[in-house]
């Protein structure tokens, strides 16, 4: 089970998480289909991490909606492989708020993915619908949120993505956690 760390040198305070890199995440999909995640170092910046993850994107949006979410991403060790980082692993192992959710996918960013990121090279954070032509298999209205993110390394087998919440409310809405068992 994964729970918001409490202490030891890790902890939300006045919106941001002390030891953690603020970065840019954007979560994005057309409503029937999978969910990407990409992290940005700037909003206009080229993506550092594209995930796919195999949550449809209206229920992950609702899920916000309703509370906090929890995404965990685990892969295995393996021991002729120490010099990869957690964040370059190919494929995980998905669980939304405690519950198996399939896989989630790191891969590279498409022509797509880009145009997105352009579209949104302005929006430090927001939620929303894009306007965009229906040629790459989406159905309906491509939707996104996107937001400040704290992430923490907790060592070379976990690290952790933190939206935090620009009202300042305690803590984070949705955290991401990478996680080598």
């Amino acid at each position: 089970m994964c729970k918001f760390p409490g202490g030891g040198g890790t902890r939300v305070h006045e919106n941001h998480v002390h030891g953690g890199t603020r970065v840019t995440g954007t979560l994005f999909g057309y409503r029937k289909t999978r969910v990407n995640i990409a992290i940005q170092e700037t909003p206009r910046s080229l993506p550092i991490l594209v995930l796919e993850l195999a949550i449809p994107t209206a229920k992950l949006l609702q899920d916000l909606g309703v509370g906090l979410v929890r995404i965990a991403l685990e892969c295995e060790k393996r021991p002729s492989e120490r010099t990869t980082k957690i964040v370059d692993e190919p494929i995980w192992a998905l669980y939304c708020n405690g519950k198996k959710s399939g896989y989630g996918v790191k891969r590279q960013p498409t022509e797509e993915d880009l145009v997105v990121m352009q579209m949104l090279h302005a929006v430090s954070m927001g939620a929303g619908v894009l306007p965009v032509n229906s040629g790459g298999g989406g159905e309906g209205d491509l939707t996104y949120m996107r937001a400040h993110f704290e992430r923490v390394i907790g060592s070379r087998d976990s690290e952790t993505y933190y939206m935090m919440n620009p009202d300042g409310n305690s803590g984070p809405e949705l955290s991401i956690f990478f996680v080598r068992v």
